[in-house]
């Protein structure tokens, strides 16, 4: 594994809806606004899925097939995805240098997207981005609830400690929203690529909308390592 190293006010209607017998979050999404400011960079559509160095890799940074993910943390397709697709890719592609995977953040489903988000960034500053990204989908996945207040401060602190992450440390980012720019970044650039739905996924630059099964995903996965 490589490190390399807003949730803004949108009016959002969310939808359970069957695409392509892919199950996804459907949102209605207006023009970021609010939080940025005139110092945001201008988001250009052809750079949007190369990898900069906000991104963290999970797998080899050379390998042929590159997934980017775009996901909120309190999205049940997105946890299932997590769970049934994620897992298997990490086993069979990740792990053999075939796959690299970047997670990129569209929390759009309220204050405990953004919370979770900001959670998640600030681990990545003691080098642990990816045991709280699956923690905080874990945590979400027993909970089966949305809106509930379950992703606040208390849980991350509590899986910080989990991990072994210094929490004076980590307490700070929080308190600081260290990574609120990044978080917004990841929205704006979704929207820039057509995303107005959790999860979708780019694999080489090619969209998929919805939790597709494993075997779905390696189909494609399959068709780019042939290349």
């Amino acid at each position: 594994m490589m490190n390399k190293e807003y949730f803004l006010p949108v009016s959002i209607l969310v939808a359970a809806v069957l695409v392509a017998g892919a199950v996804i979050y459907s949102a209605g999404v207006s023009t970021p606004s609010g939080e940025q400011t005139g110092d945001e960079p201008v988001v250009e559509k052809s750079d949007i899925l190369n990898l900069n160095s906000n991104d963290v890799i999970l797998g080899d940074p050379n390998a042929p097939v590159t997934v980017v993910e775009y996901s909120d943390f309190q999205c049940p397709f997105c946890g299932r995805f997590f769970s049934q697709t994620v897992s298997r890719l990490k086993s069979e592609y990740i792990a053999s240098g075939k796959v690299k995977f970047v997670y990129r953040h569209f929390a759009f489903l309220g204050p405990e997207s953004k919370a979770a988000a900001l959670a998640v960034e600030c681990a990545k500053d003691q080098g642990k981005f990816w045991e709280m990204h699956d923690n905080v989908f874990n945590e979400e996945i027993a909970d089966g609830k949305e809106h509930n207040g379950n992703l606040n401060e208390e849980t991350f602190l509590r899986l910080a400690k989990d991990i072994g992450l210094n929490t004076g440390e980590y307490q700070s980012c929080l308190d600081d929203e260290k990574y609120a720019g990044k978080v917004s970044r990841d929205y704006a650039s979704a929207q820039v690529v057509g995303v107005r739905a959790t999860p979708t996924i780019f694999v080489n630059g090619e969209k998929v909308e919805g939790a597709l099964p494993f075997e779905q995903f390696k189909s494609l996965v399959e068709k780019y390592l042939a290349q």
